[in-house]
């Protein structure tokens, strides 16, 4: 069986973790303190990141070089398309929600309300989450332009992009930092990614000392 070394409210983990689900790969998850650096997790990653795939005796490591592997040898369900002006899309989308939207969103509210008091980091800082707060409302209201052209985020079928930007969203959903009645486009999109099975062991996340909203595994929310 894969073992998948991984953050629960890591939306980088994540996103390897319903890329697998979607595949029906079988996969044991083991909670890595990534931040403790510890010699054995070192070996594992020198980078010192999750998430950290075991499989088929590689160890495989960054979250977009994983589902892309996994893409290729996996092939079915397809996750990226076939065409190159498609796929470059797909890439495009994946790696503004993994830089910009991560650096001005996830990193500014996730990072601070959660993850500093797991560490052991202090307090938030209130300046920080302020901006995460102001710039969810931008990325919300490009997610709703991109799904008034299309389908899905990328195109009329749904691929790893969708992923990459459902993992962050849900992340922070966890912590009710996303305002589902921003845009009707969004929050019927979301409904659908959250309403797969591949969803569901997100859905079952839960992190000591933070309790998620009501409608966080709700599907009809």
């Amino acid at each position: 069986m894969a073992r998948l070394y991984h953050v629960p409210l890591s939306p980088f983990c994540r996103k390897v973790r319903l890329t697998l689900a979607e595949k029906k790969i079988e996969v044991e998850l083991i909670e890595e303190r990534y931040w403790e650096q510890s010699a054995e997790f070192l070996r594992r990653n020198p980078a010192g990141k999750v998430p950290i795939l075991k499989l088929d005796n590689r160890t495989l490591t960054e979250s977009q070089a994983i589902c892309e592997y996994l893409e290729e040898t996996v092939p079915t369900p397809a996750l990226m398309p076939r065409s190159a002006e498609a796929r470059y899309e797909v890439r495009r989308l994946c790696s503004w929600f993994d830089d910009k939207f991560h650096d001005e969103v996830t990193s500014k509210l996730l990072y601070e309300r959660v993850n500093k008091k797991v560490m052991g980091q202090g307090y938030p800082d209130s300046k920080n989450v302020k901006f995460g707060a102001m710039r969810i409302k931008f990325h919300l209201d490009y997610i709703g332009w991109l799904l008034d052209q299309r389908r899905w985020l990328a195109g009329n079928e749904m691929t790893l992009a969708d992923f990459t930007a459902a993992a962050h969203l849900s992340a922070l959903d966890y912590i009710s930092d996303v305002d589902w009645n921003r845009s009707q486009n969004v929050r019927d999109w979301y409904a659908k990614i959250k309403s797969r099975p591949s969803f569901r062991s997100l859905l079952a996340d839960q992190v000591p000392g933070f309790l998620p909203p009501p409608h966080y595994a709700d599907l009809d929310f």
